[in-house]
């Protein structure tokens, strides 16, 4: 009503446009004396227009996908103790809203002629230790230049992603360089260490097992070949496709689709809030792991 006011009150007056809507004049005109001077609002509307502020702040910060709790769990973390309840009233007020997951679909095609490891997860998706079970799958992008496709390498224990890679085929190659970036930039030690994924023909194919086995991983596949025999890895591929291609697109190409992806990892690892891990990035997650095993030692 206080817009209508302000974008008609030049023709009609404010006085007669408040006699048809329900509101006083002079309700109109301390809103108008507020805007002018917050100085002159009152405390609760100076404490609101502090709270927006932050709540902008990091909801820009955070790729715009953060919704009511994931922004009050942020604030939350740097000390800003608030409601929820006022986080998501505010939120409506200022038109935001975080992102929201629709359906997927499946792309990966199970290859019945090649021989497929045993499903040695059923679907319990938890590690008790960093590099002691990766989950791994791929998606595909529409672009400007025709389709292309993210694989994605994850670290059970705290979801980080250790391993990605786009590129413009689906063949097996191009999840096995995304196999290779995880192997480089974690380096597990040979045995402890499963690889599950589902029954596509790219992760069934002799050079991707001969590659897990190579570097002492046990590979592990689905036993049904549907979803939840990979849930973990969808759940963040899902992610992926809500807060990054659905947001940001249409895509021009595979580079803007790579420059994005490398962006959006990066934030994901080390300043996305996870619920499942206790509301702190991956990074943060092993990073307390490895400080628990430390402190022990350092004591003794």
């Amino acid at each position: 009503m206080i817009t209508f006011i302000d974008d008609h009150r030049e023709v009609y007056g404010v006085e007669p446009i408040c006699r048809v809507l329900p509101i006083a004049p002079s309700t109109y005109r301390a809103h108008a004396a507020q805007r002018a001077d917050p100085a002159k609002a009152s405390p609760r509307v100076r404490q609101d227009l502090v709270l927006m502020e932050q709540i902008r702040r990091v909801h820009e910060a955070n790729f715009g996908v953060y919704g009511a709790r994931k922004v009050w769990r942020q604030l939350g973390r740097e000390g800003v103790m608030v409601a929820r309840c006022t986080i998501e009233r505010l939120m409506r007020q200022m038109g935001l809203r975080g992102a929201v997951r629709g359906k997927e679909t499946r792309i990966t095609i199970a290859d019945k002629a090649l021989p497929c490891p045993t499903d040695k997860v059923n679907r319990q998706f938890r590690a008790p230790q960093p590099n002691r079970l990766w989950v791994s799958d791929f998606t595909y992008v529409a672009t400007w230049q025709g389709f292309v496709y993210a694989a994605f390498v994850i670290d059970v224990f705290a979801r980080r992603i250790v391993g990605w890679r786009v590129s413009r085929t689906a063949h097996a190659g191009f999840v096995l360089d995304a196999l290779e970036q995880a192997l480089h930039d974690r380096r597990p030690v040979k045995g402890g260490l499963t690889h599950h994924s589902d029954k596509g023909s790219q992760y069934v194919s002799i050079r991707y097992t001969e590659r897990l086995l190579g570097a002492g991983i046990e590979p592990s596949v689905g036993s049904v070949g549907d979803s939840y025999d990979n849930a973990l890895a969808e759940t963040v591929i899902g992610l992926f496709k809500t807060e990054v291609i659905r947001r940001r697109g249409p895509w021009r190409s595979l580079e803007a689709v790579e420059f994005a992806t490398l962006e959006w990892v990066d934030w994901y690892n080390t300043r996305r809030l996870l619920e499942p891990i206790g509301n702190m990035p991956p990074a943060e997650a092993e990073a307390r792991y490895h400080a628990q095993l430390e402190a022990p030692a350092m004591a003794a």
